[in-house]
């Protein structure tokens, strides 16, 4: 079982697409995404299994939660600084986001 203190220590933040690319050296269909965290977090990039629900000009401009304390691993030739989350559907992987515009770096509590 986790415990709140596990929870505590995830810092996960609210982030705008700012950019999306196809990663066509990825194992898996995936996107390169660049993602504002706004002030002092910055642009992070991230690779994210999303091909299915989503193309990069749906991506543009959308908000998403993301993980932004694991340690960036590497995908192919890519680093992966943040985790983007989503949720596993029969039908491909759904990005979490806020129900309504927040501002970039808002931490989910």
């Amino acid at each position: 079982m986790a415990t709140i203190e596990n929870f505590n220590d995830l810092d996960i933040r609210v982030g705008e697409v700012i950019q999306a690319e196809d990663f066509p050296e990825a194992r898996n269909p995936s996107y390169k995404l660049y993602i504002d965290f706004g002030g002092f977090i910055g642009i992070k990039k991230s690779s994210a299994q999303i091909t299915e629900l989503y193309n990069k000009e749906q991506l543009l401009g959308r908000q998403v939660l993301a993980v932004i304390n694991f340690p960036p691993r590497q995908i192919a030739n890519f680093i992966s600084e943040v985790l983007v989350l989503g949720v596993y559907t029969k039908d491909g992987v759904a990005l979490i986001q806020p129900d309504q515009k927040v501002t970039k770096g808002d931490k989910l509590g």
